[in-house]
């Protein structure tokens, strides 16, 4: 199946970002495969991934431990484009500022359009390492 990171899209060389009313078109054009896993989180477009999917899979994981890998990846692959082409890898107060404030001003509005299609679409909450392993190795034997 195909996995589409989305901040390969988003991203432009240089961290420039898609112009919004370019960045659903994009999406939707994205999503008319018949089937595809996507990756990235992007709350604004979530009903269009959503409207669109059979099932959820939403990494609920501790801001600490998402800060904690963010400032280690920047650490590790500081000058390396890791999201995007010609992105490269930077300490980013911005996103670790978007980070830490994510469970206040991000998670709701994402429960909130989980709550909107969690009658047409499988949910599956990964909270921590140990969840994802077990989920990995349910999709692996299945």
């Amino acid at each position: 199946m195909p996995v589409i990171h989305l901040d390969n899209h988003f991203w432009h060389p240089g961290w420039v970002e898609t112009p919004a009313e370019e960045w659903v078109p994009r999406q939707i054009e994205l999503l008319a495969r018949p089937s595809w896993i996507v990756d990235g989180t992007y709350f604004q477009t979530l009903d269009v991934r959503f409207e669109r999917a059979d099932t959820i899979v939403y990494f609920d994981i501790s801001r600490w431990r998402c800060l904690f890998r963010a400032i280690l990846r920047s650490v590790t692959h500081f000058g390396k484009d890791v999201q995007a082409d010609g992105c490269p890898e930077h300490f980013d107060p911005t996103f670790i500022k978007f980070i830490y404030h994510f469970p206040r001003d991000v998670k709701p509005k994402i429960d909130e359009a989980i709550a909107r299609h969690a009658a047409t679409v499988a949910v599956i909450k990964i909270e921590s390492t140990e969840d994802a392993a077990r989920f990995l190795e349910s999709v692996r034997s299945s």
